[in-house]
């Protein structure tokens, strides 16, 4: 089969490095810096996708490969991959979102009146139950929160409730006994 005319290498009278003829020792208008193993990979890459194409003939193809692998400058290369397209483009990946079973749900905010509620209920050891009233009335206020608003701190609430009431029971019994003992006495 001949080559059309229109290829850059036909009628040149200039022998091509592909041909089996004498390579120049450097490209008209390219460089003639040294090739390296990736540069002669890359010109492969080309070619084969060319050949892949139909846009050459086997034993072009072949003739090209052992050029580019020959080949010493990127001069070289550059006037074996002219004729041809860079490769195939890559196409940009489709970007689709990530279904919402695989996505992490939201974790909901943490009332802060619950939490309020868990300090003071953990308080009331160190004060000897001084904080017990504010951890009840807290723990109530977030839990009726909660419950409108779809917050977290359920288990925050619940603590600073049951540290506050047994605090308040706590005060109330110390208060019983002394009431008691203030009337047997007195």
């Amino acid at each position: 089969m001949t080559q059309p005319s229109w290829q850059p290498w036909q009628g040149s009278g200039v022998p091509q490095p592909w041909q089996g003829g004498q390579a120049p020792q450097q490209w008209q208008g390219g460089s003639s810096m040294l090739a390296s193993h990736a540069d002669r990979e890359r010109a492969v890459d080309v070619l084969r996708a060319g050949f892949g194409e139909g846009r050459l003939e086997q034993v072009e193809f072949d003739q090209r490969i052992g050029q580019a692998y020959a080949a010493r400058t990127v001069g070289e290369l550059a006037l074996l991959v002219a004729d041809l397209p860079l490769g195939p483009l890559p196409h940009p990946a489709p970007v689709t979102p990530v279904p919402r079973t695989f996505q992490a749900a939201p974790r909901p905010r943490t009332n802060g009146k619950a939490v309020g509620a868990a300090v003071c209920g953990l308080l009331c050891l160190p004060t000897f139950g001084l904080m017990g009233l504010p951890a009840v009335v807290l723990g109530h206020a977030a839990r009726s929160e909660m419950r409108r608003s779809g917050e977290a701190g359920d288990g925050l609430a619940l603590t600073g409730l049951v540290l506050g009431w047994l605090s308040v029971g706590g005060w109330a019994l110390v208060l019983t006994l002394l009431l008691i003992v203030g009337l047997a006495a007195g």
